[in-house]
């Protein structure tokens, strides 16, 4: 799905955002945020909403929720006083208020450079609660990876359904710790 706002264009499969024909540098988590708000438009979106739908329920810092709505209204040329796009509603919550226009998906593109999928890495420590910590490792190799303007970076949702494949592969038993191959 492409939603377009101004002359903003957010692919959320591809997890890109665009600003006429360059791509936007955000990181995972502010691309979430952007995303979570453009989806949920027709209202105002409360603390509470924002950590169950982009942070899983975890608990998030009231800073680090600052942090990654400042990170989006940079992206979009808005800033905390202007509100052109995010409105703040004092002891309330945001809401994007822009105009949004869905846009059908795009063909395929072909790629004229080389592309790269950074893979899942598996929690060896045995603690389940360190999975944040893994998977933020990957989103970050992602996000270090997609600056570089030579490179096709494959998207997280994209490459993180390896993971997913790999823990149902885990559980069948016998010979389920083979490697994945992209």
């Amino acid at each position: 799905m492409i939603l377009a706002f101004g002359d903003h264009r957010l692919d959320i499969e591809r997890r890109e955002l665009r600003r006429g024909a360059d791509i936007v540098d955000l990181e995972p988590k502010a691309f979430d945020l952007l995303a979570f708000l453009v989806l949920h438009r027709d209202r105002v979106v409360t603390k509470d909403d924002l950590l169950q739908g982009v942070w899983d329920g975890r608990i998030v810092s009231e800073s680090a929720l600052t942090t990654r709505i400042n990170a989006v209204r940079r992206a979009l040329g808005d800033d905390g006083t202007a509100q052109r796009l995010v409105r703040t509603f004092t002891r309330k919550g945001v809401r994007f208020i822009g105009n949004v226009t869905e846009l059908a998906d795009e063909a395929t593109p072909t790629w004229d450079k080389p592309s790269i999928a950074v893979l899942p890495f598996q929690n060896m420590s045995g603690d389940p609660e360190q999975e944040y910590f893994v998977d933020g490792m990957v989103e970050e190799i992602i996000t270090v990876l997609s600056r570089f303007p030579q490179l096709a970076v494959i998207a997280r949702n994209s490459s993180f359904t390896y993971k997913e494949q790999a823990g149902r592969r885990e559980a069948g038993g016998a010979g389920a710790r083979r490697p994945l191959c992209a």
